[in-house]
């Protein structure tokens, strides 16, 4: 800037944050209980504060100014006056420096220090002291943006619900190890875009990948003093901005443009978005942004306490989204992704959370209902993790038409069975059918339940199979953190071990889960590296595990041997394939065999390894580890019907399977006990199913007259 002026002008109070017009820069920030707040700008070091001009204009509890020959770059904070009385909520210190809310990009990292707290520590009651130490030189600063992009739109792949694979992934652990990406480049955004990365999504059959957090997140205080890092990314500093560490260029269009890469090879990109929490956690933790402008408006207080913060999500705060402004924040952030970066779809961390009002979780609440009337927003893909640690968290299947929903019963239920447990056939048979018992009703379709048996949160695929204890000892508390009961087995050695015949097991156990993945109804997902073989060495919680433990290893891809990464990457392709192939693996519609789609063949029809459909008895055989599934659907050509035949062998034995559906000519398309077995006709009325096993057939039928 060639001058500052000693004031601002009075500006707008819409859009909120920093507005770049060729002009100058306009600012607009909302508090409803502050008295005052400060514009703090930087030198281009972010280093020295070179001016404090008050926003001179408060217009609906937004405060605004604009400042002339203002420029994308300027680096600036924001300081907010006002009463410091945390037994009412309220904790205003203008000696802490803090991040627009709003800010699109940021400069810098959080230097943790004792100055980024509001209160004084060592005095009596911690948190209603009062703390005057500046906290500027600790705290990044917010870069005014750019407001567009130069570059034309590509058009978003809008792949049908039905037709949808997720891959799970982290914008730094995917490509961090991986040797044909540019070193500079790995870890980033840049790397996610590399042919090389979007060829193996292709050839594996993806459609959308669903990235863990790249908001700006912080490294919290606990994990640096244990030499940790938050790896995740669930600990948000800010809404607007992506995090700086997955920017090669360290320019955020770096993200646009991997964007619409991936949106050229028909992949759409899905984020997993956390707007239940922020990164200040408790009472008792920094005044980094919100807490400093309006604590009282943005958390949820604890009625008749309001010293303290209500804490539904297990991380020391909630944000208080019943609030207007808070919503429209939330609402905000989303449609910049969706809009300025093209995104495709959000996954919703703790998704109970953003239905709360005051009398628990209504699917009917503000958010939902904000978020379903919006024109842009609505029709994106949007998903939620249906529960959280409050009162009446866990809420799957109860979140409005138009969402997904993460299906632990779906997980649970996959890795009870092919382990073996008894009484798990009738669970099974209603997560395959798309959990309508969860999601069929309000004319909500079976793509509601997003399928999966391995996720960030939990075992890779590899260690559900090797491992029936966590083994946490990494994260530095005691192996006491992550969860308990994960429904695994280790097949008699836990870990790693040499044994042939426990690695053949482990090896058939795993393909038969992710087979049980891609050919039920719902929408499959793939955590990253589950196709070549990638462990966390039993690590059931890596959320701190910045390290080999957390990043994909590409090695095991080149080793084609079985069992080896190669083997499964191929099997996992067929897989895909197939599903695309066969409508009736992947119905929209639930189905309860009251159509027939070919003469004599029900859309759905259950069978016992001897042919006979399955009468409530046989349901309620809790010891018996069978189960045969067939389907038919239209295929392209409108006559024919595309029928196909799960069988499953949860036995410790090979079983053999009577073939139903009289003139039908079978096909094996797909046996997870021998994953190189090319598909042929079946020519014997019977077939043998091998332990703990998944197979697949087809057979074309005509349709009904």
């Amino acid at each position: 800037m060639s001058f500052l002026p000693d004031r601002l002008r009075p500006g707008r109070p819409y859009p909120l944050g920093a507005t770049a017009r060729p002009e100058g820069v306009n600012f607009a920030v909302f508090s409803a209980h502050a008295e005052q707040i400060d514009l703090c700008l930087f030198d281009p070091a972010g280093r020295r504060e070179i001016a404090r001009l008050p926003l001179p204009e408060c217009t609906d509890e937004v405060f605004h100014g604009f400042l002339p020959e203002g420029r994308p770059g300027l680096l600036y904070g924001l300081r907010a006056s006002g009463p410091y009385q945390p037994e009412r909520g309220h904790r205003f210190n203008p000696h802490k420096l803090l991040l627009d809310p709003y800010a699109r990009q940021i400069f810098g990292d959080v230097r943790w220090s004792d100055t980024l707290l509001g209160y004084r520590v060592g005095a009596g009651r911690a948190d209603l002291t009062f703390d005057r130490r500046d906290s500027a030189p600790a705290m990044p600063k917010a870069v005014v943006p750019l407001t567009e992009f130069s570059e034309p739109w590509l058009p978003r792949p809008e792949t049908p619900w039905r037709d949808t694979v997720i891959y799970e992934a982290h914008v730094r652990g995917l490509t961090h190890q991986h040797q044909g990406v540019h070193p500079p480049d790995r870890g980033t955004f840049a790397g996610l875009a590399h042919p090389v990365v979007i060829e193996h999504m292709v050839k594996l059959g993806i459609t959308a990948v669903e990235l863990l957090p790249v908001h700006a997140f912080l490294q919290d205080r606990f994990l640096t003093l244990k030499g940790l890092r938050n790896y995740w990314g669930y600990s948000t500093l800010a809404f607007f901005a992506p995090e700086r560490r997955y920017l090669a260029s360290g320019a955020i269009h770096e993200v646009r443009l991997a964007i619409d890469r991936l949106h050229a090879a028909g992949i759409e990109v899905i984020l997993d978005v956390v707007y239940n929490h922020t990164c200040e956690g408790s009472e008792l933790g920094p005044t980094l942004s919100w807490r400093g402008l309006d604590n009282a408006s943005y958390y949820r207080l604890l009625p008749g306490q309001e010293r303290y913060l209500i804490n539904d999500t297990g991380t020391g705060n909630t944000i208080n989204i019943s609030h207007r402004r808070v919503l429209q924040m939330v609402l905000d952030s989303l449609r910049h992704w969706a809009t300025f970066y093209r995104v495709d779809g959000f996954r919703f961390d703790l998704g109970s959370t953003l239905g709360r009002e005051t009398t628990g979780f209504d699917p009917n609440s503000g958010f939902f209902d904000a978020i379903m009337q919006d024109p842009v927003l609505s029709r994106l893909k949007l998903i939620s993790e249906p529960w959280d640690i409050g009162p009446g968290g866990y809420q799957l299947g109860n979140h409005p038409p138009g969402f997904a929903e993460w299906n632990d019963r779906f997980r649970d239920a996959i890795r009870r069975f092919v382990r073996g447990d008894a009484g798990q056939r009738a669970e099974l048979a209603a997560r395959l059918t798309g959990s309508g018992d969860f999601f069929n009703h309000q004319r909500r379709k079976t793509w509601a339940s997003i399928n999966f048996v391995a996720a960030h949160d939990g075992f890779t695929l590899h260690d559900i199979a090797s491992y029936t204890e966590r083994h946490n000892e990494a994260n530095g508390e005691d192996n006491r953190d992550g969860h308990g009961d994960n429904h695994t087995a280790n097949w008699g050695v836990e870990g790693v071990t040499d044994d042939t015949a426990i690695l053949a097991q482990r090896d058939r156990v795993r393909r038969a889960m992710v087979s049980l993945v891609f050919f039920a109804h719902g929408t499959p997902m793939l955590l990253a590296g589950d196709e070549m073989c990638r462990t966390q060495q039993g690590n059931n919680n890596a959320y701190c595990q910045d390290n080999p433990i957390s990043w994909v290893d590409w090695s095991p891809l080149s080793d084609a041997a079985p069992g080896g990464g190669g083997e499964l990457f191929a099997f996992t392709a067929r897989l895909a394939a197939a599903r695309r192939a066969w409508p009736a693996l992947r119905s929209s519609e639930f189905l309860h065999g009251t159509k027939h789609p070919a003469p004599g063949i029900p859309d759905i029809s259950w069978f016992d390894e001897e042919g006979n459909e399955l009468t409530p008895e046989h349901w309620n055989n809790a010891e018996s580890r069978l189960l045969a599934l067939r389907r038919a659907a239209a295929m392209d050509d409108p006559d024919e019907i595309g029928v196909t035949l799960l069988l499953l062998n949860a036995d410790a034995d090979d079983r053999a399977f009577r073939l139903v559906g009289e003139g039908l000519a079978w096909r094996m398309l797909s046996d997870s006990v021998d994953p190189a077995r090319e598909a042929h006709e079946i020519t014997e009325p019977t077939i043998s199913v091998g332990h703990h096993g998944v197979m697949l057939l087809g057979a074309i039928a005509r349709r009904a007259p």
